[in-house]
C-alpha cells in the first residue's frame, strides 16, 4: 500500500470518518487529564507562584502553531510536487488551527510575561518572530480568500507557506540563535539541567499530546469540509453549464 493512496479524495474521507472518534475520544481524554493534573494538582513555582501553570497552555499551544505550519510547508510542497488536491486543501484547513494555537500562545505568554518580566509584550528575537509568523498566517488565509481559482491560490499560498517557514524556524530557535532576549530556554529538553522539575513535567507531556491530537482533529474535520466544498461548487458549475 501507497502513502499516496490517502491522497485520493475518497479514500482519504473513508480513512478519516474512521479515524475521528478515536482522534476525538483520545484528545478530549488527554486534555482533560493534563489539564486537571497541571492546573489542580500541581504546587506553584518557589519563585514563579501560581503564574507557572500557564505552561499548560502556552507551551503546547506555541509548539502546535509552529508545527501546525511545518505540516503546511510539507503539504504546500507535495501539492507544489505531484498536484494532489487533498494536500492543498489539507494545508488550507491547518491555517486557522495554527493561527489560533499561534494567538492562543501570545496571549498566554503576555499573561505570564506581565509579573514576571514586569511587561506585557518585549521586542524579544523569539517573540517577535512568533509575530511575524501570526501576520503570515494572516496573509496566508487572506491569499486563500482573494482568489477565485483554487489552484491558482494553492500555487501561491504554498509559495507563501515556503516564505513564512523561515519565521516559523526562527520562533523555534530564536533562542538558540540569539543569547540575548528576556524569553527562557525550552521547557522540554534532552539535558535534565534545562527541563522543568518532574512534577510539572509530566502533566505538561499530557497536554502536549493532547493539543497534537486537538489539532490532528480539527485538521481532518476541516479538510473533509473543504473537500465537500469543493465536490458542492463542482456540482453546481456542472448545472449551470448543463
Amino acid at each position: 500500500m501507497s502513502i499516496w493512496e490517502y491522497a485520493n479524495p475518497k479514500k482519504f474521507m473513508q480513512t478519516s470518518a474512521w479515524a475521528l472518534p478515536w482522534a476525538v475520544g483520545l484528545t478530549v481524554i488527554l486534555l482533560v487529564v493534563g489539564l486537571v493534573w497541571g492546573f489542580f494538582f500541581t504546587p506553584d513555582d518557589y519563585k514563579q507562584g501560581s503564574t507557572v501553570k500557564i505552561i499548560y497552555l502556552h507551551v503546547p499551544s506555541a509548539m502546535m502553531a509552529i508545527n501546525a505550519w511545518v505540516m503546511m510547508l510539507v503539504t504546500s510542497l507535495i501539492w507544489i510536487v505531484r498536484r494532489h488536491h487533498v494536500s492543498a486543501l489539507a494545508a488550507k484547513a491547518a491555517a486557522p488551527v495554527g493561527l489560533t494555537f499561534t494567538l492562543i500562545a501570545l496571549v498566554t505568554g503576555a499573561l505570564w510575561g506581565q509579573p514576571m518580566w514586569g511587561t506585557w509584550w518585549a521586542w524579544d528575537p523569539r517573540l517577535t518572530s512568533f509575530l511575524i509568523l501570526t501576520l503570515f498566517y494572516f496573509g496566508y488565509m487572506a491569499l486563500w480568500a482573494a482568489i477565485e481559482d483554487p489552484d491558482t491560490a494553492a500555487d501561491l499560498t504554498s509559495i507563501l507557506c515556503l516564505v513564512g517557514s523561515v519565521f516559523a524556524l526562527l520562533s523555534r530557535y530564536a533562542v538558540l540563535f540569539w543569547n540575548q532576549g528576556l524569553h527562557q530556554g525550552a521547557s522540554l529538553s534532552l539535558d535534565k539541567e534545562e527541563n522543568v522539575s518532574d512534577v510539572f513535567w509530566q502533566p505538561l507531556v499530557i497536554c502536549i499530546a493532547g493539543f497534537i491530537l486537538l489539532f490532528v482533529t480539527m485538521v481532518l474535520l476541516r479538510t473533509r469540509t473543504e473537500i465537500r466544498a469543493r465536490r458542492l461548487k463542482a456540482l453546481l458549475a456542472r448545472e449551470r453549464v448543463a
